[in-house]
């Protein structure tokens, strides 16, 4: 029996994060901190027979690594949809955020017992912007958490 692989188009979208990646990040004071300025530093690769998208993350805060995050990245191929699951130093057991394109930008949303959050990843050229907006329980509206903008490296 031959797996369903997602459509070669598809993967061709997810597999532009391919590289090395690094910029300035703006956190919003949180439950997880105070918030304030970082460096990101992320190492995406193609894996599994092109069908996975691996992700490596440092964020950096006067000059020391405060936080370190693995992502894994899949096309579930009945809907298109990219799937995203999120290992960190957090300890969070990982649920998936479901994702879609929408011409550039690729959108996530993901409810935990912890809140809703959705994240964009925004491309143009050899640039990035990524954004996570919360909402915690008992709050109405979405609130911006993270603010960030890469240049590829390589």
């Amino acid at each position: 029996m031959q797996p369903q692989r997602p459509a070669a188009d598809q993967l061709a979208r997810l597999h532009r994060f391919a590289g090395r990646w690094a910029g300035t990040e703006h956190a919003s004071p949180s439950p997880w901190g105070p918030g304030g300025p970082s460096i990101g530093r992320s190492a995406f690769h193609v894996a599994l027979g092109g069908t996975a998208l691996m992700q490596e993350y440092r964020q950096e805060k006067d000059g020391v690594v405060v936080f370190d995050g693995h992502g894994v990245f899949l096309i579930e191929p009945d809907s298109g949809d990219v799937l995203w699951w999120w290992f960190d130093t957090m300890g969070f057991p990982p649920e998936p955020a479901r994702g879609r394109w929408q011409g550039d930008t690729l959108h996530f949303e993901k409810t935990t017992p912890r809140g809703e959050a959705r994240y964009r990843y925004e491309f143009a050229e050899d640039r990035y912007r990524f954004v996570i907006e919360n909402r915690f329980p008992g709050q109405n509206e979405f609130a911006e958490f993270i603010r960030a903008d890469y240049l590829r490296q390589d």
